[in-house]
């Protein structure tokens, strides 16, 4: 039996393997039994199986990788090329949609190589350069440049605020209709949650996700109940934002940086007033359409996931202690905080 290198692992996991198969052949010749090489190895009694009967057929030798069973189409300079072509997207090459199939990545390497390859093939292709099918995350065309656009933020205000806390806000309206996430059922028999049909009620949360290098994360909101009028004013006013930063700021007792969207309340006369007369103070604003630079979008995220999903909320009062019990969980956990930042791609150094 010949093992040849390939089935898209890495010359480190190819290695591993082979190094594995020698182990089970020192302890064939002591004799010791498949099931509990097996279960020392961490590998399928199968496997074991197939290494004895090549070991007793070829011994050692036979268990060493011979190398590929045959030479790749595509050098590493060639795959390269590929990996650009495939870079400038679908319509690039033709098609009006921004979906990569194999079937379309076998035509471009037609096209530009002039090689043939099954649809199999181009998958064991890209799988063993690190590539895998996955679901393409959304970002707005309308997308604007860098963070700080429009901000209060006067040169020496930005020299000041150097050692301050960088606060990102965000704020989102949670109703009585809870989220779904996937549950365990009969087979044929869908999954049913009972929820209110008619609510209206919305409770909202402004959160505040708070960084600073050498501090611990820290994570700062406030709700907002719906009044229940149909006229009545259902988000938070600039009042509300303003009293909030200053809890924030009485609890750091020091600078912040606050970075958050262009919502229109945000850039309301009366904050902005207030902003310009504070010197502990610096505002910037994030690009246009970016939500995912805003790591407060994981906090919510997190929750969704986590503590709403599949609840049937009989009162608004039960959201409220569950959007409350989530959130208190995540304040005391900043490894979670971290993480919603490391999740943006942005990066906290030190002054």
């Amino acid at each position: 039996m010949r093992y040849p290198q390939g089935g898209g692992l890495t010359a480190e996991r190819l290695c591993k393997r082979e190094e594995l198969r020698l182990q089970a052949a020192e302890r064939f010749a002591m004799g010791e039994g498949s099931s509990a090489i097996a279960r020392d190895l961490r590998v399928s009694v199968r496997s074991v199986q197939k290494w004895r009967q090549a070991w007793a057929e070829g011994g050692p030798r036979a268990l060493r990788s011979q190398g590929p069973a045959s030479l790749p189409r595509l050098s590493e300079k060639q795959f390269a090329q590929l990996e650009s072509e495939l870079a400038k997207g679908p319509a690039a090459h033709g098609w009006e949609d921004q979906r990569w199939t194999l079937s379309r990545v076998k035509t471009v390497i037609g096209r530009r190589f002039h090689v043939t390859y099954t649809i199999q093939g181009v998958r064991k292709l890209l799988v063993r350069n690190g590539w895998s099918c996955q679901v393409p995350a959304r970002r707005a065309v309308e997308r604007g440049g860098r963070v700080g656009q429009g901000g209060v933020a006067p040169r020496g205000r930005l020299a000041a605020a150097r050692g301050a806390w960088l606060v990102f806000e965000d704020e989102v309206g949670f109703s009585m209709t809870p989220s779904h996430a996937r549950t365990w059922s009969q087979r044929g028999r869908t999954p049913v949650v009972r929820v209110r049909g008619r609510s209206r009620r919305r409770i909202s949360i402004a959160a505040l996700t708070c960084y600073k290098p050498g501090h611990r994360s820290r994570l700062i909101y406030r709700p907002r109940r719906d009044d229940g009028w149909r006229d009545g004013r259902k988000s938070f006013s600039w009042r509300d934002y303003r009293d909030l930063l200053i809890a924030a700021h009485q609890q750091f007792g020091g600078p912040i940086v606050l970075i958050w969207d262009n919502l229109n309340v945000h850039k309301a006369a009366g904050l902005r007033e207030f902003a310009a007369s504070r010197d502990w103070l610096t505002i910037l604003y994030l690009p246009a359409c970016a939500p995912d630079l805003n790591p407060v979008e994981g906090i919510w995220s997190l929750l969704r996931r986590g503590w709403l999903s599949n609840v049937a909320f009989s009162t608004p009062e039960h959201l409220i202690r569950t959007l409350r019990s989530g959130l208190r969980h995540i304040q005391y956990r900043s490894n979670l905080i971290d993480g919603c930042l490391a999740e943006t791609g942005l990066t906290i150094k030190s002054a």
